[in-house]
């Protein structure tokens, strides 16, 4: 339980002064973390819960990006004002920490670094106990961790943004927006996105009864779709008043269904880029307030891994001074998308991830097929450029709305692009978007979310950790000391470890599908789409990624661990894959169970000794990395823990066979 330091609030309120992105900070709420425990040399960690107010001059050249901020009402000093939540972890004794910021941008308003870094800590949107701390990791490091609100419609305890209302000029009409919508399970009705997501809809259409509205049902993206009738479908309300989509006859698991109707309450949702660049510039650069550091890094993953590619193209990374923002960023598995942050109607957490892969997808200027050029990074003096690290896992260059491979690859998918100095990217090999538990829950039992017992194959818990955990400690060292990190490891066209899906050699497995009929990413231009090239990491005879940073658990292995899985019989649509889900393929036990099944890939006692041999080579694999920088000493023997479980687990009866979990 976190400990109060005072019996009241603590409240400070900064007054706004001509020049100040940020007006006021409150800090309601202030207690210490993992019941006082010391973590190390660095100390107690505490907790600080509070809001910040914003205010943003429409006229200034650095806001001009944010869609609709001229249509928001402002205050008396002609600018607009907003407010964000705010959630800060750090040492109780400044002086000791290591005077980073780290800002977790907050993914759906949750809070994911502990869970991310710090081994065995337990995921939690108020992180109090020991428990939800774990190893300290972090702590250890002297980080303090900075939530700023930036998307809006989130709920307590989530960190959210209170975006202003704009007012569309006057005789102005609302075009329509598409929302798509799949269902896990056959059901009368759905919401506009999945319920764990608060709110479910963000714009209540203006009329439930439009007569304009329309309904269109296919098996794949980028299939042509199916109308259905007006009169089978409609809006209902729930309990709450919120809009549930009905449809007579119900919905099919695993389809394709975008509604199109005319919504209400628009926002402007763009300035979340600036709630963020104001808080970290101010934090860095003022002395009047309660959070300060000496450096900023920001870190975005999955959703909020593209909100960070966003923000670095909008030129979010100069304040309104034309000061750096951030010293370092560090994008993970966004592959080479975007989002819906920053357009009228925008739907951050519910948006299109196909359409959100957009030209430009690299960091330096590119031609597109129009003609035109463009670069993610193009908009900043080299002073004012952060590190950035990009890392990826193998779902991310499989599933269609990510195209990773665009990110370092030329726009026609022919030639590797040259990196920048400022640049590193890693391929996490046989990883998936994000690990399953281990073991792996069987597909059909729930496990811990629908993803994980939603694909045929079993779902890939091949870790991630080991290796982020050294990058994070690299990448501080390249930023603060100048030390470079670890070198860019990803499959590139030139030594033929990026190919054609068509090119792929994965093996013919019993009863698993072929993943080469994955259909792949495209995009919308002048309203037609267009395919883009689908590049994917090349496999070796056990069908796991060649290039890339292998854990020693992908390196060692014991199983195919894949970025794809197809759905299965039981959440509809077994043609197509399951988005970010990965897949673990067990080698069989024995020659003998490999021969009678007709698996070609060799059996776990044709490669192994037994279990200590196994273990000895997870322990050289370890070491390499090690001394490579791809992983640290300290978590060897955890690595070689889990490398003896893993074992027990593969030469067990476990993983049922294919067939029957479809």
């Amino acid at each position: 339980m976190s400990r109060p330091l005072v019996a009241v609030a603590f409240v400070l309120l900064l007054p706004l002064s001509t020049s100040a992105e940020v007006a006021n900070v409150t800090i309601t709420s202030r207690a210490i973390a993992a019941d006082g425990k010391s973590f190390g040399s660095i100390g107690p960690y505490e907790k600080l819960v509070g809001r910040i107010e914003f205010a943003l001059d429409p006229s200034d050249p650095h806001n001009s990006r944010i869609v609709d901020l001229t249509l928001a009402a402002r205050g008396p000093d002609g600018r607009v004002h907003f407010s964000s939540d705010l959630y800060v972890i750090r040492p109780v004794d400044a002086s000791k920490g290591n005077g980073v910021l780290l800002f977790e941008i907050a993914n759906r308003g949750g809070k994911g670094l502990l869970p991310r870094f710090n081994r065995d800590a337990t995921r939690s949107d108020d992180p109090s106990s020991v428990s939800d701390f774990g190893d300290g990791f972090l702590m250890r490091e002297g980080y303090t961790l900075v939530y700023v609100g930036w998307e809006f419609g989130l709920s307590a305890p989530r960190v959210g943004l209170s975006a202003p209302p704009i007012t569309l000029p006057a005789g102005s009409s609302v075009d329509p927006i598409a929302v798509d919508v799949i269902v896990p399970a056959r059901t009368t009705e759905t919401y506009l996105a999945d319920e764990s997501f608060r709110p479910p809809v963000l714009y209540p259409p203006t009329d439930v009864a439009e007569p304009t509205g329309r309904l269109t049902v296919r098996d794949r993206f980028w299939n042509e779709p199916v109308a259905i009738a007006r009169e089978r479908w409609r809006f209902v309300m729930d309990s709450k008043g919120v809009p549930k989509l009905q449809l007579d006859g119900g919905f099919d698991p695993g389809r394709w269904y975008r509604v199109t109707y005319r919504p209400t309450r628009p926002v402007v949702a763009g300035v979340g880029l600036a709630a963020i660049r104001d808080a970290a510039s101010a934090f860095r650069n003022r002395s009047d307030l309660p959070i300060r550091g000496r450096a900023a890094y920001v870190m975005g993953v999955s959703q909020t891994g593209r909100f960070v590619r966003q923000f670095l193209y909008e030129g979010f990374n100069v304040d309104e001074r034309d000061r750096k923002v951030f010293d370092a960023a560090w994008v993970h598995i966004a592959g080479a998308a975007r989002g819906s942050f920053n357009e009228r109607f925008a739907r951050p957490s519910h948006g299109d991830m196909f359409e959100a892969t957009k030209f430009p997808f690299a960091d330096a200027d590119e031609t597109d097929v129009d003609g035109s050029r463009d670069g993610l990074l193009s908009r900043y003096r080299q002073d004012q450029l952060p590190k950035v690290f990009y890392t990826n896992t193998p779902v991310e260059y499989w599933a269609g709305g990510r195209a990773a491979a665009l990110t370092h690859t030329s726009v026609d998918g022919t030639r590797d692009l040259p990196s920048s100095d400022n640049i590193r990217r890693y391929l996490l090999s046989g990883t998936q978007h994000g690990p399953a538990p281990f073991p792996p829950p069987p597909a059909g039992t729930g496990g811990r979310t629908t993803v994980e017992s939603g694909g045929q194959e079993l779902p890939n818990p091949t870790p991630q950790a080991n290796v982020m955990r050294a990058l994070l400690r690299a990448l501080h060292q390249w930023v603060s000391d100048g030390t470079p990190p670890p070198p860019s490891q990803y499959p590139r066209l030139g030594d033929g470890t990026l190919v054609r899906i068509h090119e792929v050699k994965f093996p013919a497995l019993p009863r698993v599908a072929d993943p080469r009929r994955i259909v792949g990413p495209a995009r919308r231009i002048g309203g037609k789409v267009v395919p883009l090239p689908h590049l994917i990491p090349q496999v070796d005879g056990d069908g796991n990624d060649l290039a890339g940073v292998h854990d020693p658990e992908a390196a060692v292995p014991l199983a195919t661990t894949t970025g794809w899985n197809f759905r299965s019989e039981r959440v509809g649509n077994p043609g197509d894959i399951y988005e970010l889900l990965g897949a673990y393929i067990p080698f069989a036990r024995t020659r003998a169970e490999r021969e009678a099944s007709g698996d070609p890939r060799r059996s776990i006692e044709e490669r192994y000794r037994n279990v200590d041999d196994y273990v000895q080579r997870v322990r050289s694999a370890a070491m390499n990395l090690i001394h490579g920088r791809y992983m640290l000493e300290e978590d060897l023997d955890a690595v070689l823990a889990r490398a003896r479980a893993h074992w027990n687990y593969a030469m067990s009866d476990r993983a049922p066979a294919a067939a029957e979990r479809r």
